[in-house]
């Protein structure tokens, strides 16, 4: 007599699994070229994906049919207008209200200040303002990405998480103070300043986070940065 299982496994077919890698590889060829300052050759893509050329070429050809890069008269991929006009929409309402007062931050502090938000486990920069009045800057990259377990924005996205054994001492603190210090852990040799902002159940953890080669400059900036994160409360709450 045949059974029948009541709990079958269900095994992807050859198309799926091959459609999933083609599109997971695309998305990796879209970031490798977003996140190149001076783009990448289709040949740097295929090293990169560790994929034959031919198919690094059909990546790319159908990311720039779509506007999100394009190819340069040398050859290389860049970030194109598509990709622009989505990052536009990524977080645009806490982007409106927080751009303006983080120019008047970066300018009164003479530092570049960004707002990073908590993406898995990642702080990743979405707005960066330059200090307009200084001609020594240390820039963030806005996309740019790192660990949550690292550095003063890191550490200052994870004070709006509950405590968690064995955490990093500076978290622990910073639920306390409002800010974290870190020297070192993204930059060598620059400090960073993260203060935490407030955020409505379901929308990511953000901070703004200053870096500088000045510890004085950081030390100095904890007042006018709190104050800062203070009237963006008084927008986001």
């Amino acid at each position: 007599m045949a059974t029948t299982d009541p709990n079958p496994q269900t095994t992807p077919s050859p198309t799926r699994a091959a459609g999933t890698q083609t599109l997971a590889r695309g998305l990796h060829a879209l970031e490798l070229v977003a996140n190149s300052a001076g783009g990448l050759t289709i040949q740097d893509v295929a090293d990169r994906l560790g994929v034959h050329r031919s198919i690094a070429t059909r990546l790319l050809a159908t990311i720039a049919d779509r506007r999100l890069i394009s190819r340069g008269p040398d050859g290389r991929y860049r970030a194109a207008g598509g990709l622009a006009a989505l990052g536009r929409e990524v977080y645009s309402g806490l982007r409106q209200v927080a751009t303006p007062l983080m120019q008047t931050l970066a300018d009164r502090l003479g530092a570049s200040v960004a707002l990073f938000v908590a993406e898995a486990d990642d702080a990743v920069a979405v707005v960066v303002t330059e200090p307009a009045n200084s001609t020594v800057r240390v820039s963030f990259r806005q996309g740019g990405r790192h660990p949550l377990d690292r550095g003063a924005a890191g550490y200052a996205l994870l004070t709006a998480l509950p405590p968690r054994p064995g955490e990093d001492p500076r978290v622990t603190e910073g639920r306390r103070t409002g800010y974290v210090i870190s020297f070192g852990e993204v930059e060598p040799g620059y400090w960073g300043l993260g203060t935490p902002l407030s955020h409505a159940e379901n929308e990511p953890a953000a901070c703004l986070t200053i870096i500088s080669a000045s510890k004085e400059l950081i030390e100095g900036s904890v007042d006018a940065t709190l104050e800062a994160v203070a009237q963006l409360r008084r927008y986001t709450a």
